[in-house]
């Protein structure tokens, strides 16, 4: 679980960046606060093979990256 809220870009992607390179999850949660964190870190999710799922909290999101 990467909690990325009160973070703005690309602190968000470098964290999850971070977490993929320390051993690659098949599954990674994060959690932003902010909608360009949501496009940013699911571009990065993308280019690295995740499938990328976003479901709004109240004020945050909670994204799901799947390989």
């Amino acid at each position: 679980m990467v909690d990325a809220r009160g973070y703005s870009c690309p602190t968000p992607v470098v964290m999850v960046q971070k977490e993929v390179k320390n051993g690659g999850p098949d599954k990674l949660e994060v959690l932003v606060d902010n909608q360009c964190s949501v496009e940013n870190v699911t571009r990065f999710g993308n280019g690295c093979g995740y499938q990328v799922s976003v479901v709004p909290e109240g004020h945050d999101f909670r994204l799901t990256l799947t390989k």
